[in-house]
């Protein structure tokens, strides 16, 4: 299947990216194979608690708060063979599956927290007869859902403000809808202040090795009709220099206590171009992806990737036999480094622990879904 992306029934026009198909007991997970976009749009059905982990590891889908989404989807399909089972034996299925989905990217946190929300669901159903015990976990897997559509929209919201009609925004890798059940974190916002009236002209860093930028941003823009241009990772300083971006915004994998953000490869080089030249760079990430048991950055796992990625791209040999690698698939780009994070409690700023707490704790004067900041501008 190919051409415009499908919208889905609440009428937000962001893409299918995942949905659940059928009843708890014998439904499956569909998902975009966004390995095969431009070119097709392509999907798959996961009717196994492995498909869904391979679909993860393998990048068809991707984005830190899909991965949530689609992980917690897949422990109820990997539950649903221990429908019956007695509570002691679901319980020990329930780790299993929860261990797999674990075990299949770890630097997105929104990963474990979903998990953690899965399980706990899971744990209050134990004692309920099978078929009910799915049910719960369904339940708990498309709140999950809607919460996260929930929150692309105010960050969105949140967000708009920041952008200046004329502007060019410099986007690296995909925070869009492929990456989450809604509009996306930092191409919500780019696509609310189109809303708004905003003229806004999008430059996409390629993103190498794997070209989420090229192959995923460049192709939800063109679906919303906004103005793109795909450059290379090493482009951007001379993009810049050139004044033909005012703004960077990027969605994050993993935010630490005091905002050190963990995001796709090639990031970390972006925000100290941005702040050479005197450009802000802002963060957009739900709630769920801080995780305040790490002080700071230094604490984040970094995935590493495989070496054909970079040696074999798409396929094609790009480097000799027997030349070694180096795929780390994040980086981490300092909090100082941050001008603003846009979550959907509001937008943080000076990006420090101290303002990240009063934001998650909900000490924000927000008020109707507007942009609400903590600390001095």
């Amino acid at each position: 299947m190919s051409g415009k992306i499908a919208k889905i029934a609440d009428g937000t026009g962001s893409p299918r990216t995942m949905s659940w198909q059928g009843d708890a007991a014998g439904g499956s997970l569909r998902l975009i194979d966004q390995t095969k976009l431009p070119k097709a749009l392509v999907e798959i059905d996961c009717t196994e608690v492995e498909q869904v982990r391979e679909a993860i590891t393998a990048l068809r889908v991707r984005g830190a708060p899909a991965i949530g989404v689609t992980a917690a989807y897949g422990v109820v399909i990997g539950m649903q063979a221990g429908v019956d089972a007695s509570p002691a034996s679901f319980l020990t299925q329930l780790d299993s599956v929860v261990d797999r989905l674990a075990s299949s990217r770890p630097t997105a946190v929104n990963l474990f927290w979903a998990l953690d929300r899965m399980k706990a669901a899971a744990k209050s159903a134990a004692e309920l007869p099978g078929p009910q015990r799915l049910e719960r976990l369904l339940r708990e897997a498309q709140q999950i859902e809607r919460e996260d559509r929930e929150m692309c929209d105010a960050i969105g919201r949140n967000g708009a403000d920041l952008i200046a009609s004329g502007s060019g925004v410099l986007t690296h890798c995909n925070a869009g809808g492929l990456a989450t059940a809604g509009d996306g974190t930092a191409l919500a916002i780019i696509f609310s202040a189109v809303a708004q009236g905003k003229r806004v002209e999008v430059y996409a860093d390629e993103t190498r090795p794997l070209l989420q930028g090229a192959r995923l941003t460049a192709w939800e823009l063109k679906q919303r009709d906004i103005p793109v241009t795909v450059i290379t990772d090493s482009m951007a300083g001379w993009v810049m220099k050139q004044k033909l971006v005012q703004a960077v915004v990027t969605g994050a994998d993993r935010i630490a206590a005091n905002g050190d953000t963990a995001n796709k490869i090639g990031t970390y080089s972006v925000a100290q171009l941005a702040r050479s030249h005197r450009i802000p760079f802002y963060v957009a990430a739900p709630s769920s992806t801080f995780d305040l048991s790490l002080a700071d950055g230094k604490a984040i796992p970094i995935e590493e990737r495989q070496r054909d990625e970079i040696a074999r791209p798409f396929g094609q040999q790009t480097v000799p036999n027997d030349v070694s690698v180096y795929n780390p698939a994040f980086d981490v780009t300092p909090a100082d480094l941050i001008d603003a994070i846009v979550t959907e409690h509001g937008v943080i700023r000076p990006v420090n622990a101290q303002t990240i707490a009063d934001v998650l704790e909900g000490q924000t004067s927000e008020v109707g879904g507007r942009r609400s900041e903590v600390g001095s501008p």
